[in-house]
């Protein structure tokens, strides 16, 4: 096995249990690794640090999987490590309720560029790191033996793969192809989402517990669902009694999954209204007919990729909640996220207090919003903790 040897003083994040080695933290490399292969890193002093996936062509040189230095990593490795990982979810999965859920999350399962998502039965991957990439074969055996999923969909088509020096890949990798509708269940909503031309990996899981906590706040009130892609809060307020909600997003396949989902779960015409615009340009058009909402809800994608967008990413976020801001009704309520890892939370709240401050308007915080379990965050990676949002009170 190849040996990388760290630089002088720059042991201290893998010590920490860190899963990132910096292609900068890197002293010397004892020959000539492929991109994926597994080294042995080393401290300056030559002692053992951990092993992890080698990548020259990206910023993230190795990506750490094992510190136990008697530990092979082969497909035995692997399927101690999904195994783990999916017994983790299980009750999340044990109801009629919900049957979609987030099996494998990367660094926070240890499996470094490992995502997978159960919809019903079929499951959806996605591959972003390149030492992943080489063991395709025995992850999928193992998913096949742990899950006995219908069929598996490579949706490895997220830009970070390019980061690694890896094409973009979709397409069937095991059993069935999945159908252009498959519904699923979350918190006893029924949805069809479509894997194969759905944003992400199809659905958006993430959101589970927000979207229920949320929906208390809805009976008998205007809603707005900025972002609804295939509508997780839009349906969850009318199943709690919503008087209407209104839904804005750019993506017409999203407006169609929506249509389809609300006939699904038997809500009529009447109580919902769907709307294919930018958001933003649409939170204008509502600001100058005096529209107003009790419930407004904010899901934008991620608008802060790197820290290099931190300053532009803040600059959207607060027009963005500004405008919401003054679309509410006096005390009303609005859910504001931001999913942009760089984003930390005090910087998004410092971010909602210049909003106010533009609007002119009081605001309280009376909730705040995480991501949900089957999105862990691992304690020795922060960066994992990518979901973050506000319960506010607008006066």
């Amino acid at each position: 096995m190849i040996d990388v040897i760290l630089k002088k003083g720059k042991e201290k994040a893998a010590l920490q249990k860190h899963p990132w080695i910096f292609s900068g933290a890197i002293d010397k490399v004892k020959g000539s690794p492929l991109n994926g292969e597994v080294v042995k890193v080393l401290a300056a002093d030559k002692s053992f640090l951990a092993y992890g996936y080698y990548n020259s062509d990206s910023r993230v040189a190795v990506r750490l999987l094992e510190w136990d230095e008697e530990k092979t990593i082969g497909k035995d490795w692997y399927h101690s490590k999904l195994k783990q990982s999916i017994a983790a979810r299980a009750h999340v999965l044990n109801n009629e309720d919900t049957n979609t859920c987030r099996m494998v999350f990367s660094e926070a399962d240890y499996l470094p560029g490992l995502i997978v998502d159960k919809y019903a039965n079929f499951l959806s991957l996605q591959i972003l790191s390149a030492g992943i990439e080489n063991v395709k074969a025995d992850i999928i055996d193992i998913l096949r033996t742990e899950l006995n999923p219908a069929g598996i969909f490579d949706k490895s088509d997220a830009t970070a793969r390019t980061h690694e020096k890896l094409e973009l890949s979709q397409g069937l990798l095991w059993g069935e192809t999945p159908p252009e509708f498959i519904e699923v269940r979350e918190n006893g909503v029924r949805y069809h989402i479509n894997i194969a031309e759905g944003q992400k990996s199809g659905f958006y899981c993430d959101q589970r517990d927000n979207r229920e906590i949320l929906a208390a706040y809805t009976k008998d009130r205007e809603v707005l669902d900025c972002f609804c892609y295939s509508g997780g809060f839009t349906l969850n307020s009318l199943k709690n009694g919503a008087k209407h909600v209104t839904s804005v997003d750019s993506s017409a396949l999203a407006i169609e999954t929506l249509q389809h989902n609300l006939g699904l779960n038997g809500f009529t015409e009447d109580q919902q209204t769907s709307i294919q615009s930018d958001v933003n340009k649409q939170l204008r058009a509502f600001k100058d007919e005096e529209r107003k909402f009790d419930v407004i809800i904010l899901d934008p994608p991620k608008y802060a990729p790197s820290r290099s967008a931190l300053d532009r990413a803040a600059r959207a976020y607060k027009d963005l909640n500004r405008l919401g801001m003054l679309l509410l009704n006096p005390g009303g309520i609005m859910a504001t996220y931001s999913c942009s890892g760089a984003v930390d939370l005090e910087t998004f709240k410092q971010i909602i207090a210049w909003a106010a401050l533009d609007a002119g308007k009081e605001v309280q915080i009376i909730r705040q919003f995480h991501q949900p379990e089957d999105h862990p965050v691992r304690i020795s990676f922060p960066e994992g903790e990518y979901l973050k949002g506000l319960l506010i009170r607008v006066l």
